[in-house]
């Protein structure tokens, strides 16, 4: 069954859509920042496990890391040959699938039954000798699958649609506040950025195709019309508190479906929850959360919106998403460990974000407009006294996002 959120062609080539730039990344591999992290981890008997969502250059990445193609098997898992060339396998039966090569990349892993047991088995048999490097496009199965059977035995990696701090490090940071608006419209997939004249027909055909591949094959989904509905009314509520309850009124669906529905979207890459931080006071909201999209790109396609910043009404919740998608990115390849969360009280006192790293706290607040400054809530203040708190502007966000000067 082929999934359609509503974003006909013709709605996204509106003649006020945001002017696309050149960009100098054009015809240009862009270095990804967990290449090195991935590379040092070879054949140290480990299984390297990289997960992200489709599109996003997870086999690119693989040719950045100089693999040699003659020592390499390689397996792409949405060809079902190769996909049951590693089912309920035999130790014996992978040592001689594998032969004398050094490398195997097992490419769309989460289509392989059983695919922990596999895994497992090739890491007790082969360790030092073959280095085993599997992707996945959804942890809706993969995680669990590889985790459970092959506890010890992988190291794994996300990979994300590229960040600006990979995209200033083969440009400039100078180059990127050039193109900030863009981004902000069209996000960060690869083939957008290289090929930013086809943006808008590249951002369909990812929303409307590849985005949903792995859910739809999912037996939890059941109503997929329900699920492109939903997906547009998280994309209107980008930056508020999101109600199961008023999500269940407004599809017509339990609520129940609702959570299972958001939970497998996470789970394929599509979006991110941020829940409230609630220490001591009994003023401070807990249980609730916020969803944004990892890629802005996509939330505008699921909308059919790429109307210029000037032209829109919600200028300030994509700041505000891209800012997000980009700390996460930022967290994941230097490898923090930072929990992350959105502060608010009953009396509606907010804060966008809040770190801990550590046992430090920082506070950060999102502007688009560099001429708002708030400070921290009074509450807030008085009930962290030593948390750091800054507000995020156009004017000074490169140090959040990890671009370097």
């Amino acid at each position: 069954m082929n999934l359609s959120i509503s974003v006909c062609f013709s709605c996204v080539c509106h003649k006020k859509d945001v002017p696309l730039q050149p960009s100098k990344t054009i015809g240009i591999m862009i270095h990804r920042l967990i290449s090195q992290s991935v590379a040092a981890d070879f054949f140290q008997g480990k299984i390297i496990a990289v997960l992200g969502p489709r599109q996003v250059g997870k086999t690119t990445l693989l040719t950045q890391l100089s693999i040699p193609n003659e020592e390499t098997l390689w397996l792409n898992c949405d060809n079902i040959d190769d996909c049951q060339a590693l089912e309920y396998q035999t130790t014996t039966e992978l040592q001689q699938l594998v032969g004398n090569k050094r490398y195997v990349v097992i490419d769309e892993a989460q289509r392989v039954k059983n695919i922990g047991l596999t895994l497992k088995m090739m890491a007790d048999a082969f360790r030092n000798n073959v280095q085993v490097i599997v992707t996945g496009s959804s942890s809706l199965e993969l995680s669990n699958q590889i985790n459970e059977p092959a506890t010890g035995r992988i190291y794994e990696y996300r990979l994300y649609p590229l960040s600006l701090a990979e995209l200033s490090q083969h440009t400039s940071a100078r180059e990127e506040q050039r193109l900030l608006e863009q981004r902000l419209i069209y996000g960060c997939y690869p083939e957008v950025v290289t090929r930013p004249d086809q943006a808008k027909r590249i951002l369909t055909t990812i929303a409307n195709n590849y985005l949903y591949k792995d859910l739809l094959s999912y037996n939890g989904i059941r109503k997929p019309e329900i699920l492109a509905r939903l997906l547009q009314a998280l994309a209107m509520q980008v930056g508020e508190q999101v109600s199961y309850n008023e999500l269940s009124r407004l599809l017509g669906i339990d609520r129940a479906t609702v959570e299972n529905y958001i939970d497998l979207l996470e789970k394929c890459f599509v979006i991110f929850k941020l829940s409230s931080y609630s220490g001591n006071l009994r003023t401070e909201l807990r249980h609730n959360r916020k969803i944004y999209f990892y890629d802005n790109g996509i939330r505008n396609a699921i909308i059919s919106n790429f109307a210029p910043i000037n032209l829109r009404t919600d200028a300030g919740a994509l700041w505000e998403n891209m800012m997000l998608s980009e700390r996460v990115k930022h967290n994941a390849y230097r490898q923090s460990y930072a929990q992350i969360y959105f502060w608010r009280t009953q009396a509606q006192a907010e804060i966008d974000f809040v770190e801990i790293e550590d046992g430090a706290m920082q506070a950060y607040e999102f502007k688009f407009n560099p001429n708002k400054l708030p400070r921290a809530p009074k509450a807030f203040r008085d009930t962290y006294p030593n948390a750091s708190f800054e507000v995020i502007t156009p004017d000074n966000y490169q140090s959040f996002v990890g671009i370097m000067y």
